[in-house]
């Protein structure tokens, strides 16, 4: 509560309600009359009704607040946050979050859902509709939502694995198989865990390393094939079946959390865990290395720069308050992410449990051996963690291998994270609880229904720009959603063979990361520099009805821009001097190691990141071309006149309009930038260039 209060304390002192009476009719005259557009961004060159009339549309408020959330609280709430937190200083890392959180997650995210929900286009349509040169933005998104739908599915594969092995009991990752040659327990399985050996061996199966392909997995194979055929039918009738699916993939998860926070109340021990997972250690902020993780986390979590926020919100009414929607899915996100340390807080309860456990079964058995601990054990709850290690620090030589030393700090530093702590550490709790079976199937559905909400919103981030910007994919939706999730299985085969893993690892850590922070780069400088701030605002103004704290200038023009790009460079730099690396399951030793990319999988990784980043400037450079071939061309052909007579000005009863700008021959952008209008076109005023005027001027100049 004390953090919730902080992040509501900051939220309100930043942004302020700072709403104003909506503007009547008289204001928004005056205001216009003042030569300020109404709006510049609302609404295609066909107008807003023509847009309207095929549009889709959210059934309810409730389904589009759901699609939002389920987007962006995805699976690296449960096991990305709770790792970095507790690496970077707990609950100081929470506040450094927070304050990221306020001053440029919410602004960004504040940004992308007002200009999708006044263009009421994909990301493709939105920077193509403030100038041409940006269209490249929207197509990077696509190509970024596509590698990450590639690998996504595969971990909502893993999921489904995982929860069809969950109806056993005992589970079958509960303990180690014996090999019926020798009768004895695996050896892989002895050395390590038979949730670690149950991961790589039996769900996996997993090679050495990334130069080891090995065959096709064929149980993974089936698993990708239906995770893909639920995306599938959940989006071929487009948001209407997709948010349908959403009430309960976007609620379930958090009845599963309540559930389990609940449950980990209950746990001995819970309360060390909270006190340490929490407990701030603010000197972690001199580390630069904490402020991008910290900038890291809050970019992903959010869902900057994928265009499905963008799509999503292109989907809503024109005065929809998406200011308030983007407070509001900022705060749920951080909340989640707080329920999220619970996972967390399990592992670090899970040493404590076990070895008490393992106490208690001596005490069966009973013993007068001078190393036997002074402290009652058959009452758990009566042994303080300082008695407990007193005794292991004299006595830890002489107890077996079950009993280890009960420290927070050397279990945390292990290092678990992302998959490991889902299918690994996590599994290993879900094996100690009474129920077993119940509480492992509700954990996997949980995590499957947490992909899919992503998944789906990475899918709409895809397909609804390429059906806005080509007429022809618009009319044949269907067809679309089944070929890009026939597509996308089809390259997803590289994630099923044996060394799958590695490749999932490859594409998580590089695919994304790079190209995602320079689309959202771009996309703040076609905002704040190109289109311009106060236009942006005073287009929001008439959107909403009243305008925005100003405060919200100076983040998106300085601090946002600057925040990115010391981001992009701070990737970069550590992308170069630490070298990529990735951590391969070696089944000899059966333990982890850090290896080495080899030379095909380096160019791999740099081809992946060029593809993804060179949209922008292809677009850029393409835009640039086809403007100066419309200069050069139009004069020769001599069709001046005639697109002279076409051309319609925007004005009011007090301008009038200036001839000789209408009579140069238009440019890409001048063309954008007549026709971008946040508001339909039956709203401005237009009027046709007189016929004599133009006669007259043409006699003038001689054409």
């Amino acid at each position: 509560m004390y953090l919730f209060s902080i992040l509501l304390l900051l939220f309100s002192c930043v942004y302020g309600k700072a709403e104003k009476p909506a503007l009547d009719s008289n204001e928004d005259g005056a205001w216009l009359a003042e030569g300020q557009s109404e709006t510049q961004l609302m609404g295609g060159p066909d107008g807003l009704e023509a847009n309207d009339a095929d549009r889709p549309a959210w059934d309810s408020k409730i389904q589009y607040v759901l699609a939002q959330v389920g987007f962006s609280v995805g699976l690296g709430n449960v096991w990305r946050f709770p790792y970095l937190c507790h690496q970077n200083g707990g609950g100081a890392f929470m506040l450094l979050y927070v304050f990221l959180l306020v001053i440029v997650g919410v602004p960004l995210f504040f940004m992308e859902l007002a200009a999708g929900q006044s263009i009421r286009q994909g990301s493709i349509g939105v920077w193509k509709h403030i100038s041409p040169k940006l269209a490249g933005i929207g197509y990077s998104s696509c190509m970024v939502c596509f590698y990450v739908a590639l690998y996504y599915n595969v971990i909502i594969a893993w999921s489904l694995f995982y929860m069809g092995n969950s109806f056993q009991y005992p589970l079958p990752w509960e303990q180690c198989p014996v090999d019926v040659t020798t009768n004895d327990t695996v050896k892989e399985c002895a050395s390590s865990s038979p949730t670690s050996y149950f991961w790589f061996r039996k769900a996996l199966n997993i090679t050495n390393s990334i130069e080891e392909s090995g065959e096709f997995n064929p149980i993974m194979t089936g698993c990708l094939l239906a995770a893909w055929a639920i995306v599938s039918l959940a989006m071929i009738k487009g948001i209407k079946s997709s948010a349908k699916v959403m009430y309960f993939s976007s609620v379930f998860p958090y009845v599963v959390l309540f559930i389990f926070l609940i449950r980990g109340l209950m746990l001995d021990g819970a309360m060390e865990g909270i006190t340490y997972m929490f407990y701030p250690k603010l000197e972690i902020w001199g580390n630069v290395q904490v402020w991008r993780q910290a900038a890291t986390q809050v970019f992903f979590a959010l869902g900057l720069g994928y265009g499905s926020v963008i799509a999503y919100s292109s989907y809503n009414p024109v005065h929809n308050n998406c200011h308030r929607d983007a407070l509001m899915v900022s705060a749920i996100n951080f909340m989640t992410f707080c329920a999220g340390l619970l996972f967390m807080m399990y592992f670090l309860i899970l040493t404590s449990s076990r070895n008490l456990g393992a106490l208690t079964s001596m005490t069966s058995h009973g013993s007068n051996q001078h190393w036997w601990p002074w402290f009652n054990m058959t009452d758990p709850s009566s042994v303080s963690i300082t008695d407990y290690r007193e005794w292991y620090s004299h006595y830890s030589s002489m107890v077996g291998p079950n009993i280890t030393d009960c420290s927070l700090e050397k279990e945390m530093n292990k290092g678990v994270e992302g998959t490991g702590l889902a299918f690994i550490a996590f599994t290993e709790v879900m094996a100690l609880f009474p129920a077993s079976p119940f509480w492992s199937t509700l954990f996997f559905l949980m995590l499957l229904n947490l992909g899919l909400s992503t998944m789906f919103g990475t899918m709409q981030g895809i397909l609804t720009p390429l059906m806005d910007n080509f007429s022809l994919l618009g009319r044949h939706r269907t067809i679309l959603t089944v070929s890009s999730c026939v597509l996308g299985f089809m390259i997803g085969l590289l994630f099923t063979q044996r060394s799958g893993n590695y490749f999932v690892t490859m594409f998580d850590d590089y695919s994304a990361t790079l190209p995602l922070v320079i689309v959202v780069i771009f996309e703040t400088i076609s905002v704040a520099w190109v289109y311009g701030t106060d236009r942006f605002l005073d287009d929001i103004e008439v959107m909403l009805k009243w305008r925005p704290p100003v405060v919200y200038k100076y983040l998106w023009k300085y601090v946002c821009l600057l925040a990115m790009v010391s981001l992009l460079a701070a990737s970069l730099l550590r992308m170069v001097l630490k070298g990529p690396t990735y951590t391969a399951w070696n089944q000899s030793t059966a333990s982890e190691m850090t290896l080495e990319y080899p030379g095909w999988a380096l160019a791999m990784i740099v081809m992946l990141i060029v593809f993804a980043s060179l949209p922008v400037p292809v677009g850029y450079i393409h835009s640039m071309l086809k403007n100066h071939q419309v200069r050069n061309t139009h004069p020769a052909e001599g069709g001046g006149q005639e697109l002279h007579r076409d051309l319609y000005a925007k004005c009011n009863s007090t301008e009038q309009l200036d001839s000789n700008s209408l009579l140069q021959v238009p440019s890409e952008e001048d063309e954008a930038r007549l026709r971008t209008a946040f508001l339909p076109a039956g709203s401005e005023h237009y009027r046709l260039l007189p016929q004599q005027e133009e006669e007259d001027e043409e006699q003038d100049t001689g054409v």
